[in-house]
């Protein structure tokens, strides 16, 4: 049994630290922000930190970097301060300084252990912030990694949370060998529905038991739906957006599987309707070339999605892969309706014709129909059919009680529970 010294104040609750790859607004990083908040809420001791900054803020000394404004749903881009990049080394101090301020960052924000996700000195920071935790919750993959390399051999074990569809992932005999490596080194791995923990306990050889169901989820007061016309107009004012016309927002990584370009070429087969995207990565630059984006406003990273929410009339989602998207779940908070491609499991949280519209995925001219169809029609009426599905499958509180109950078996379980 574990030490209950090692507990909360209350004694009878382990501490967790949250681990996000780095500070901006991804679905990973908002879900951990979100389940930090609330279990802090329910006095138990909860930490946040991130394993590298915010792409677009150079990076400094470990710990000197906080994610104050808490950057926005952008893409991810590779790791361009791991092993052997070059990057400064932060000085043990700082690193040192990292690890506190894990415990001192508030709800909305997250330390930053270094430079890189991977780095060394990253690694190092990390280590010696798990020693003031009695768990570790990795949120996303590149989160996997670096407690399965910076854990090892200590007494504080992890549990990985998989937020993706892992046939995507695990496409290749390279991935799989990989992953599953790493996964054998968590004491726990979360997954959003039964058809993902079959994938994995299949791909990774993983034991019965170690993977455990738990539903993505949002904390609505988080997402609140715009309060009539005039909030609707002042939100879309603070993001620079036009107030009269039809706003349809895409949120995520301007990279390859997420699809803005079949955006784009909706965009085209609408001309009265604007665009707003939220999101940065390594396909802004070209895709800001296309013939319909003089009607795109491109926000890059947000600090908060809720905004773009209340300002739009839909979401658009165009990827080619996911598993339950954070963005439609915000949305659908929200009460936006949402279009979406039906890819992974996207119909559990988009209700085609009652909450908004699925279609197949790499179809522009399906998306604008149905996109088409749902601006033309009772858009309050999808957004209130939308949020009370969501209240009702994917608010946080729902859900956080499994969090906790899984949190102190991983805990009473110790550090034998991964071997």
């Amino acid at each position: 049994m574990p030490d209950h010294l090692s507990a909360d104040p209350a004694g009878n609750r382990p501490r967790v630290l949250h681990l996000i790859s780095d500070s901006r607004r991804g679905g990973a990083q908002n879900f951990a922000r979100d389940l930090h908040r609330e279990l802090g809420r329910r006095g138990q001791s909860s930490a946040l930190c991130a394993l590298a900054p915010h792409p677009a803020v150079p990076s400094g000394p470990a710990g000197a970097g906080r994610d104050s404004a808490g950057p926005g749903s952008a893409g991810r881009s590779p790791d361009s301060a791991g092993p052997g990049s070059g990057a400064a080394s932060p000085d043990p101090e700082a690193a040192g300084r990292a690890a506190v301020d894990c415990s001192a960052a508030g709800l909305r924000s997250a330390a930053v252990l270094g430079p890189g996700r991977l780095h060394p000195s990253t690694l190092r920071a990390l280590r010696s912030a798990s020693r003031a935790a009695d768990v570790v919750l990795a949120h996303g993959s590149d989160t996997l990694a670096a407690c399965a390399l910076a854990l090892a051999g200590t007494r504080t074990p992890f549990v990985y949370v998989s937020v993706g569809h892992p046939r995507y992932w695990t496409a290749n005999r390279l991935r799989r060998v990989r992953g599953g490596a790493l996964m054998h080194r968590a004491a726990a791995v979360t997954t959003l529905t039964d058809e993902a923990r079959v994938v994995l306990e299949e791909q990774f050889r993983l034991p019965d038991g170690k993977v455990h169901v738990i539903p993505n989820s949002r904390a609505a007061e988080s997402y609140p739906p715009a309060d009539g016309r005039d909030d609707r107009r002042a939100a879309r004012h603070a993001l620079g957006l036009p107030a009269d016309v039809l706003l349809v927002a895409w949120i995520g990584a301007i990279a390859p599987e997420k699809r803005l370009d079949l955006a784009l070429d909706v965009l085209d087969r609408l001309p009265d309707v604007r665009l707003a995207v939220a999101g940065d990565g390594p396909l802004r630059e070209s895709l800001a070339r296309h013939p319909a984006a003089a009607r795109a406003h491109f926000l890059g990273p947000l600090p908060d999605p809720a905004p773009l929410y209340r300002a739009a009339d839909a979401l658009l989602l165009t990827s080619d892969s996911e598993g339950v998207p954070g963005a439609l779940i915000e949305a659908a908070l929200a009460g936006v309706p949402a279009v979406a491609t039906d890819v992974g499991w996207v119909r559990e949280v988009v209700r085609d014709g009652a909450t908004g519209a699925l279609v197949a995925p790499g179809d522009p001219l399906a998306l604008a129909e149905a996109l088409g169809k749902v601006l033309a029609v009772n858009r309050a009426g999808l957004g209130a059919a939308a949020r009370a599905h969501a209240l009702e499958h994917f608010e946080l509180g729902a859900v956080v009680d499994a969090w906790q109950q899984l949190v102190a078996e991983v805990w009473t379980a110790g550090p034998e529970a991964a071997r």
